[in-house]
C-alpha cells in the first residue's frame, strides 16, 4: 500500500498536527509504503529522510493569515503516484494543491480533520467552499473525538463518513525512571518545594494563559511554570506584574523532550486553561497523564473534556471561569492523596485508549477498508 501524507510541516517543527503526523508516522513505517509531503520554513525546496521516512518540504513562498503558500504544492502532488492520500485539516494549501493537481484521481482519499478555522473568519470564508469540495471526496474522514464530530459545522453534512480515531502517544517516552525522578525532585527544590503548577503551548490568545494567572492571584504560594513562545509572552509577563504573581510565574520558552519530562514529573497538577475549540483536542494533556500529572482543564465543547474527564483523571471547570479555575487549583494542591489517584486513573486511560499503537492500527484498519470498498465498486 503506497501512502501519501500531506500535512502542514513536519518534524522536528512541533506543533499538535506535527507531533501527530510524526507519532502516526512511526506507527505506520514498515506497514505501508510511506512518504510525506509538507511546507518548508523556507524559500526552498527540501528533499530528505527523517528516521527512515521520506519526506518533501516545498518551498514556502509567504506566509499569509498563518498559512504558507507553497506554488510547487500541486506539482509535487500531480508528480507522485499513491494508492490512498491521507490529508490532515485544516490546511488550505493542501486544499488549493490537492484541487489543482492534474493526475487523475483513482486513489483513495483520507482526511483527518484536527479542527476547525476557529478565529481567521475572513480565511473561512473564501477557504471553506474548497474544503467542502475535498470532504465531499474524502473515503473517510478521521476525528480525535466524538465530541468535535457532534459540534462541527463544517463536518455536519458528513459525518456518515466520520470514524473516531483519538489521537496517540508513545507512552514509553514517558515512563518514570529513577533519573528522571531525582531530576523532578531537584527541579523542585530549586523553586523551594513550593506548589507547581504547569502549562505547556505557544503563548497565543486561544492557550487562556492570562485566566490562569489571574486565577493564581487566588491560590497563595503556588508557581506557575509556562512552558512555550508566542507573540503574547511580552503581554503575558506584563499581566503577571499588574495581577501581583510576577515572581511566581515563570516563561520557559521551549523545553527539549527530556526536560519536559522531567518538569511534567516535578509538578502537582498540569493547568490547560483554553478558552476556544481552537484547542481541538490537546495531545499535551495525554504527556501530562502518561507521567501520572492529574489535569486541570475547560469544558470546551472540542475534545479536551473528552481526554481527561472531569473527577476521574482531574478536575474540569467552565473556559474563561477564573474564580472557578483557582478553585479547582487549590482543591488539587490541598489533597495529594486525590492527586495521586487522578493521576493514576489518567495514565491507566491512556494506555487503554491513547496509545500511539492503537492510534495506527486504528488508521490503518481505516486505510484497508478504503481501499476495499474502492476494489469492490471497481
Amino acid at each position: 500500500m503506497k501512502v501519501l501524507q500531506l500535512g502542514k510541516y513536519y518534524a522536528p517543527y512541533r506543533g499538535g498536527m506535527e507531533t501527530h503526523l510524526s507519532g502516526l508516522c512511526a506507527e505506520l513505517q514498515g506497514r505501508v509504503e510511506l512518504e510525506v509531503l509538507v511546507s518548508h520554513t523556507a524559500p526552498r525546496t527540501v528533499r530528505e529522510v527523517v528516521h527512515g521516512v521520506p519526506v518533501t518540504r516545498c518551498a514556502e513562498l509567504v506566509k499569509v493569515a498563518s498559512t504558507s503558500l507553497n506554488p510547487t504544492l500541486p506539482l509535487e502532488l500531480s508528480r507522485r503516484r499513491y494508492d490512498l492520500l491521507h490529508m490532515h485539516f485544516p490546511h488550505p494549501m493542501a486544499v488549493m494543491g490537492y484541487l489543482g493537481s492534474v493526475r487523475p484521481r483513482r486513489h483513495g482519499l483520507v482526511i483527518t480533520y484536527h479542527s476547525d478555522v476557529v478565529r481567521q473568519k475572513q480565511l473561512l470564508k473564501l477557504y471553506e467552499p474548497f474544503m467542502q469540495r475535498v470532504l465531499e471526496r474524502a473515503d473517510a474522514i478521521l476525528v480525535g473525538s466524538p465530541n468535535y464530530v457532534e459540534t462541527s459545522e463544517a463536518l455536519r453534512a458528513h459525518r456518515a463518513r466520520c470514524h473516531v480515531v483519538p489521537f496517540g502517544i508513545d507512552v514509553a517516552r514517558f515512563q518514570r525512571t529513577p533519573e528522571r525522578e531525582a531530576a523532578a525532585a531537584a527541579l523542585r527544590a530549586r523553586y523551594g518545594g513550593a506548589p507547581l503548577l504547569m502549562g505547556v503551548g505557544r503563548l497565543v490568545y486561544y492557550k487562556g494563559f492570562d485566566h490562569a494567572i489571574r486565577a493564581l492571584r487566588q491560590v497563595e504560594g503556588a508557581h506557575l511554570l509556562l512552558v512555550g513562545e508566542g507573540p503574547l509572552r511580552a503581554e503575558l509577563e506584563a499581566l503577571a506584574r499588574e495581577c501581583g504573581v510576577a515572581a511566581r510565574v515563570h516563561f520557559l520558552g521551549h523545553l527539549g523532550d527530556e526536560a519536559l519530562t522531567t518538569l511534567y514529573y516535578a509538578c502537582d497538577a498540569y493547568v490547560l486553561s483554553s478558552v476556544t475549540r481552537a484547542e481541538a483536542f490537546a495531545l499535551v494533556q495525554l504527556e501530562a497523564l502518561a507521567c501520572e500529572l492529574p489535569v486541570i482543564n475547560t469544558a470546551l465543547d472540542s475534545g479536551v473534556p473528552f481526554v481527561s474527564r472531569h473527577e476521574e483523571s482531574g478536575l474540569t471547570v467552565p473556559p474563561g471561569d477564573e474564580a472557578a479555575l483557582a478553585s479547582a487549583m487549590r482543591r488539587m494542591l490541598a489533597h495529594p492523596e486525590q492527586r495521586r489517584a487522578w493521576g493514576a486513573a489518567g495514565r491507566a486511560r491512556v494506555l487503554a485508549e491513547f496509545t500511539q499503537s492503537r492510534m495506527g492500527e486504528r488508521v490503518l484498519d481505516v486505510y484497508r477498508d478504503v481501499l476495499a470498498a474502492r476494489q469492490a465498486r471497481g
